[in-house]
């Protein structure tokens, strides 16, 4: 198994995910969340688990999208526990994620919700 980088900071996850997700990494994505975290995505539907996560990623990237790093928002951080979140540069709505203070110290994606859109008025 790759020896990846932690995220020793709940910012840390996003930067990562880019650097992974650009090199066409599915495994080194799926390695940012939890064993049974949950994604909302494709829309309209979830993912659960990291192993249907990395599946996912894995066709996602076969595309070889091309990702930039967004400025994020504040992080909210509550004992072991952190919202995470960044404004789209299309701004269409915001990503926002939960994460978790493992027992190392770094932090792992729980719940993703990395297409959130505002409801059509």
């Amino acid at each position: 198994m790759t020896e990846y980088e932690k995220a020793m900071r709940p910012e840390d996850i996003t930067r990562l995910f880019v650097e992974r997700s650009n090199a066409g990494d599915a495994e080194g994505v799926a390695a940012l969340y939890e064993e049974n975290a949950v994604m909302a995505y494709p829309p309209g539907s979830v993912t659960v688990g990291r192993e249907a996560i990395r599946a996912l990623w894995e066709k996602v990237l076969a595309s070889r999208p091309h990702f930039e790093p967004e400025e994020p928002l504040p992080t909210l951080i509550s004992g072991d526990i952190a919202l995470t979140s960044t404004p789209p540069k299309d701004g269409a709505g915001a990503r926002a994620q939960v994460v978790r203070r493992q027992p190392d110290g770094s932090w792992l994606r729980v719940l993703d919700q990395p297409e959130f859109v505002r409801p059509a008025r």
